[in-house]
């Protein structure tokens, strides 16, 4: 049967469709009969109880500079949608907290992915952290003392925001870089939260990959490689995405994650890991479905959309 689908996401008119995993699910979706609606995020509204949005319909074209077409707004009771795409990129800020708490009001009725109390619950640099064992040795704090016993005890660490994303203010401090003072200003000026402060791997020059899982199974992966003048590897800072397959360790990280996301309802994450080491466990708009699928992997906008179905029909 047909689906309403409501995807609250960053504009569509700014997305760079080649990558975007949104519109990988976009267009899954209209290749089953779905019906779509567009909203962004500060067009939520709750009112005596209710979630409300202003949508658009929207009808979407794998076409660079023609990928979308918008019908006339209209403000809708989200509850009456059967499935809510929660999509927009972070900051993991209280706006983003806010919209959590607004689409729990909706959820499990009408099926909202990821599942938004869980979204909350499990920042990606957060709910990593339930898997010591599996990280680089890793500091979260703020405070100045812990921080400099830290990069006395690894020397070579890198430096990140708690709540970051997409490789934004990610520092690499070696033992010797007198920029490590200033670095500490910054972050304590710039960030009212906590920071990350974790060993650096140098097998990162090899790549960061991207392994995604549907439903806690693994369905794909891509390995990003840095652009020879920069730490980070994510795509949109210039890593370079080339075909990959799991190592015994990549396999072992992924059979411990699975039952965990299955609990939590959180049908697409995309995690990350660097020789051998997991480093991010990302539930908020996790990306790298189109890249997968055009390096020869499989399509797991499908597999996704599989997962939604059997769980509207009560099949999982």
């Amino acid at each position: 049967m047909p689906l309403d689908v409501a995807v609250q996401m960053d504009h569509i008119a700014g997305i760079r469709i080649r990558g975007d995993s949104t519109f990988a699910l976009m267009l899954e979706a209209q290749a089953r009969g779905h019906r779509l609606w567009h909203y962004t995020a500060d067009r939520l509204a709750m009112r005596d109880g209710k979630v409300f949005a202003v949508v658009e319909p929207v009808a979407v074209r794998d076409q660079e500079g023609d990928h979308f077409t918008l019908g006339d707004k209209e403000r809708v009771d989200l509850s009456k949608f059967d499935v809510v795409h929660m999509r927009q990129d972070p900051p993991f800020d209280m706006h983003y907290v806010t919209a959590t708490h607004l689409l729990e009001r909706i959820h499990p009725k009408t099926l909202v992915v990821n599942d938004p109390a869980h979204v909350r619950n499990a920042p990606e640099k957060v709910f990593v952290t339930e898997f010591p064992d599996l990280m680089p040795p890793t500091l979260i704090s703020r405070d100045a003392e812990e921080i400099r016993a830290f990069r006395a005890e690894y020397r070579d660490v890198v430096m990140k925001p708690l709540y970051g994303n997409g490789g934004a203010a990610v520092f690499r401090v070696k033992a010797e870089d007198e920029n490590f003072g200033s670095l500490m200003d910054m972050f304590s000026t710039t960030f009212r939260e906590p920071w990350v402060t974790q060993q650096y791997r140098a097998e990162v020059r090899d790549g960061d990959k991207r392994i995604i899982l549907v439903d806690g199974e693994f369905a794909g992966a891509i390995n990003r490689v840095p652009a020879a003048d920069d730490l980070r590897s994510n795509m949109v800072r210039g890593g370079q995405a080339v075909a990959t397959e799991l190592t015994p360790r990549e396999r072992e990280i992924c059979a411990r994650l699975g039952p965990a996301l299955r609990e939590r309802g959180l049908i697409f994450v995309g995690i990350d890991v660097i020789g051998g080491f997991l480093t991010e466990i990302n539930v908020t708009s996790p990306t790298g479905i189109r890249a997968v699928k055009r390096l020869g992997g499989p399509d797991i906008a499908a597999m996704i959309w599989d997962r939604i179905e059997a769980r509207r029909a009560g099949r999982a």
